[in-house]
């Protein structure tokens, strides 16, 4: 193969599978223990009766760091304010990270039909983009250093080499039968998703969203809640730098290595947070059940962390109550301290600080 340059397309390449041993000890011992606390969350979602509770939060944190990554910036308030409806006045950078949760929740449908495929991507980056978007067909797509504004590499180009590419990728997710362990293919075809750099932008944020329906496919998750672009972010650096090193070195056992550990470490983080979220859930409960036993039901309390930005219509949506009578209810909730009301143009909103900051703790 020839010398890796960064300035050149880089259509050398390979196929999958790599050409090499990756089931070391080292790769077979972290993926054990990363399997282990991967099973350990698929258990702990099931927790939550209620799983828009779940769908309705660690997703969006998972939005949020995604898009962080390509230095689309937003806060956790503003996100979860414009959760329902981000046609109300915000910012680019929400509205894409919003994107980027309904490109994720899509997937998520789709693959109740079929698996992932290249056409399922390209619905996914369109969703990112809100434009249509397939297989590059023209050169000129390079990732730069932002800081030097120096090419570090420029992915393959023909249109008829990304198929060929993408063809193989596809086929390697599918191959079930090879003995390899699942979360080291998810290694794998993460780094060659990127290598190809298929699209002319959202590469980044679609490869991550495979990977969350990736474990969805295989049956390790339920719903797409490992937090694993905050991992990602937390070592973003080591992220591409292990990336390259793949290209430049053939690095791969460094890199499944970094990986296994972001999958061991999310877990747990996720884990954690689903136990907090129960724990505040069932506190919340007993202040209500004490305070005001005569509004309490399981339906409003699961309400107030589905939608922490809870508006009087949601109540009235999901409970037999009428607008006034959803609207002293909230009141009530707001004057125990469970819930702050605020004024935003016409509407009220009323929201649920105490789990907003529990989500916010990293």
């Amino acid at each position: 193969m020839k010398k890796f340059n960064p300035e050149i397309p880089f259509n050398e390449l390979a196929m999958l599978p790599p050409g090499l041993d990756l089931e070391t000890p080292r790769i077979l011992k972290a993926c054990i223990e990363a399997n282990k606390e991967l099973a350990k969350l698929k258990i702990a979602e099931r927790l939550i009766p209620n799983q828009t509770v779940l769908i309705n939060s660690i997703p969006l944190l998972e939005s949020q760091a995604s898009s962080a990554i390509e230095n689309i910036v937003t806060t956790t308030d503003e996100l979860f304010e414009h959760a329902q409806d981000s046609s109300f006045s915000t910012s680019l950078a929400t509205k894409e990270t919003l994107q980027y949760r309904q490109a994720l929740y899509r997937g998520c449908i789709s693959l109740k039909e079929r698996p992932l495929s290249i056409s399922m991507i390209c619905n996914i980056c369109s969703t990112i983009r809100l434009v249509e978007t397939n297989i590059r067909k023209l050169p000129g797509t390079a990732l730069v250093n932002d800081s030097t504004g120096e090419k570090i590499y420029t992915p393959p180009d023909g249109e008829e080499r990304l198929k060929e590419l993408l063809t193989n990728w596809q086929n390697y997710l599918h191959q079930e039968d090879d003995g390899i362990d699942p979360l080291i293919k998810l290694a794998v075809q993460h780094y060659q998703f990127e290598a190809i750099h298929p699209f002319s932008d959202g590469n980044g944020r679609t490869g991550r969203i495979i990977n969350l329906l990736y474990l969805v496919q295989r049956g390790l998750l339920d719903t797409p809640i490992l937090y694993l672009s905050g991992y990602i972010i937390k070592n973003k650096s080591e992220y591409y730098r292990k990336l390259l090193q793949v290209t430049t070195d053939g690095a791969w056992v460094e890199w499944v290595l970094y990986f296994l550990d972001g999958i061991f470490e999310t877990s747990k983080w996720t884990m954690s947070k689903i136990f907090s979220i129960q724990e505040l859930m069932d506190e919340s409960s007993s202040i209500i059940k004490s305070k005001l036993p005569s509004i309490y039901s399981r339906e409003l309390v699961e309400l107030l962390f589905a939608q922490p930005y809870v508006r009087i219509q949601n109540l009235v949506t999901s409970s037999d109550i009428g607008r006034d009578t959803a609207s002293k209810h909230l009141k009530m909730l707001s004057n125990i301290g469970l819930l702050e009301e605020v004024k935003r143009g016409r509407e009220k909103l009323f929201i649920n600080h105490r789990f907003l900051n529990l989500l916010k703790k990293k």
